[in-house]
């Protein structure tokens, strides 16, 4: 059964689109069968390609970032349109969770899927930061994403995976 993702940033040229193409890499080297999309909560960019930034910063390591900026919807929000809805941060789970009416246990913070030693509570914003900005976003992505697909699709798509 396909299971199907949102990733939600702020204004959609940064995170959440890096976030989509990255589960998208991870959903396809596991061969799982997942719809991904990215949206924000604000529209400042709708329309807008990625930010260059974070276009050459993914290019790098080998993503390729095609979306468009769109605004999230009310409809996103609902759990027959999406399986999980990931925020990227606290302030954007806040806005979330007031559009959808209150607690949805599919409306998350992308870092609930991370190890709480190792990394923050938000997958910062590199908008107005410098370079590696764009880099610890990539690494927060690459660590959290195979967790995601992991809990939509259960520890099964990891057989042989791993075997020496």
């Amino acid at each position: 059964m396909t299971k199907k993702v949102l990733f939600v940033c702020m204004g959609n040229i940064c995170r959440s689109p890096a976030g989509a193409a990255v589960m998208q890499r991870f959903a396809e080297e596991f061969r799982v069968d997942v719809d991904i999309d990215s949206a924000g909560t604000h529209g400042y960019h709708v329309g807008e390609t990625v930010d260059a930034r974070m276009l050459a910063a993914a290019e790098v390591r080998g993503y390729e970032l095609t979306s468009r900026a769109r605004k999230v919807t009310p409809e996103d929000l609902d759990p027959d349109q999406f399986d999980l809805v990931l925020a990227m941060d606290t302030e954007n789970h806040t806005i979330l969770l007031e559009m959808a009416g209150g607690i949805k246990t599919h409306i998350r913070m992308f870092s609930d899927y991370l190890d709480d030693d190792d990394w923050p509570t938000d997958v910062p914003d590199p908008y107005y930061g410098e370079e590696d900005g764009f880099d610890e976003v990539l690494d927060m992505l690459e660590e959290g994403c195979p967790v995601i697909l992991q809990t939509l699709m259960g520890e099964s798509i990891f057989d042989g995976m791993f075997e020496e």
